[in-house]
Parts: structure tokens; C-alpha cells; sequence
């Protein structure tokens, strides 16, 4: 999602939830993502897991389609922008049950996004996945008054 094409363009990012990622913090936000359902196309996929990992429906509007990138994991990452806004203050994801701590057996439940910011594009490319950074870059190009 973004806002103020034109006016400080500022972008919607997720942090992972879980002990794993929570002190990291630069490289480690991602775009709201999952995997498609059998038959799901990715446009639904996309609408889906921002309203799982948000607790907001997706917004309406004008589809930009970022195309995919690579992560360094070799995961396939296909995404899609469009113009809303929402108070990241109120982002409730859903959970996933992982043992915790390592190996004692113990299963505990962890939010997959534990909060969402906006930020400007040039924090954005700091903030996420290095692979997923090109996402901002492509937005910016579609938005760009001469579409480059």
C-alpha cells in the first residue's frame, strides 16, 4: 500500500513477528506476503495476506503490478501496489505456533506481523529485504509523471 504519490510518496512495510526477527530491524521488513492457496491466483493471493497479516481488508483501487523478485532465500516474491492509507498503529496480524524456546518442546503462538510503519521510499529500501527493496523502485517508476 502507499500514499501521497506526489505529494512524499510514503510506503506500508511489515515487520515478522517471532523471536527470530525481533531485534532485527534493518534488512528484515517485508511487503505483507504468503503462499498461494492451490488454484489461487496472485492477485488473491496478494488481497488475502494483507487482510491475515493486517487485520485490514485490502484496499480498493487501481492495481500496480511490481512484478517478482528473488529473495537471497530463493523464495519467488510477486507484488502489487496500491493507493490507501491505514492507521499502522492499529495492525493486528494473524499468528503461527512455533516451539520456543529451541528445543524445549514448548509450543508458544507468535503474531506473523508484529507491526507496520510508513515510511518514505528511501527508508523503505533500508528497511526491507534487500530483494524486495527493487519493489520501491518499480512503484516509483509506475507513479513517475512520465511513467518510467
Amino acid at each position: 500500500m502507499y500514499r501521497g504519490a506526489g505529494t512524499g510518496l510514503e510506503v506500508l512495510i511489515a515487520h515478522p513477528g517471532g523471536p527470530l526477527w525481533a531485534r532485527k530491524d534493518d534488512g528484515a521488513w517485508s511487503v505483507p506476503k504468503g503462499l498461494p492457496e492451490v488454484g489461487e491466483a496472485p492477485l488473491d493471493t496478494a488481497r488475502r495476506e494483507f487482510s491475515e497479516e493486517l487485520g485490514h481488508p485490502a484496499p480498493t483501487g487501481d492495481i500496480l503490478e511490481l512484478g517478482e523478485v528473488r529473495q537471497k532465500s530463493g523464495k519467488i516474491v510477486t507484488a502489487f501496489a496500491v493507493e490507501g492509507d491505514l492507521d499502522a498503529a492499529t495492525v493486528t496480524s494473524n499468528t503461527f505456533e512455533m516451539a520456543w524456546p529451541p528445543r524445549s518442546g514448548r509450543m508458544q503462538m507468535f503474531p506473523e506481523v508484529d507491526r507496520a510503519q510508513w515510511c518514505s521510499p528511501d527508508v523503505a529500501r533500508v528497511k526491507l529485504n534487500p530483494a524486495q527493496a527493487e519493489f520501491i523502485d518499480r512503484l516509483e517508476d509506475l507513479l513517475s509523471p512520465d511513467g518510467t
